[in-house]
């Protein structure tokens, strides 16, 4: 077998075992979500890259399904949207590409759930801003220690791994965990 392959699994192995003292925030962040979802609010998600594909998957799961046929529930990605990115880019640059549409689509009492890897991209932080500026509770799944992102949630996950490729797998873990607490309490 390529050693690759055996170093890759054994560093998802640690990088799992690691976390298990956290998993009381990923319940936590779960249970925000889902509080903001059973009071008719909506979700909003953002991330930059292989975290931005994370929030497509999480919003897509919430308004169509994950398990169970269940309601439709109001969640929108942030970076789903190609022409307002390139025109918020274009005309306000990269770091607004979020803040931008917070403050058009967000309300008080709406969830921002961010994925980061690194926690230090500067249009993340500002997304964070604008949420609580417009009163909604926000989320961060983050790794490598949270970066600058650390702390500015409402509730944050941080992984325990310094390697963006197991983090960003734990948040998939996570967000697959976020749906199966929002299905169990619709029903």
């Amino acid at each position: 077998m390529n050693p690759i392959v055996q170093q890759q699994y054994t560093e998802l192995l640690q990088a799992a075992a690691d976390a298990e003292a956290s998993l009381p925030q990923v319940d936590r962040c779960a249970q925000l979500i889902a509080d903001a979802l059973m009071a008719g609010k909506k979700v909003l998600a953002a991330g930059n890259g292989g975290s931005a594909a994370d929030a497509l998957h999480l919003c897509e799961e919430l308004v169509g399904r994950y398990k169970n046929n269940r309601r439709a529930l109001a969640a929108i990605s942030l970076t789903a949207d190609g022409t307002a990115l390139t025109c918020i880019g274009n005309d306000f640059g990269f770091d607004q590409i979020f803040a931008r549409q917070i403050e058009a689509l967000g309300t008080s009492g709406d969830v921002l759930v961010i994925f980061t890897s690194s926690g230090n991209s500067a249009n993340l932080l500002l997304a964070i801003e604008a949420a609580r500026a417009r009163g909604m509770k926000t989320v961060a799944l983050s790794g490598r220690g949270g970066g600058k992102l650390k702390g500015l949630a409402d509730v944050d996950w941080i992984v325990p791994s310094m390697i963006g490729a197991r983090v960003q797998e734990l948040h998939s873990w996570a967000l697959h965990v976020i749906l199966e607490v929002v299905e169990a309490r619709l029903v």
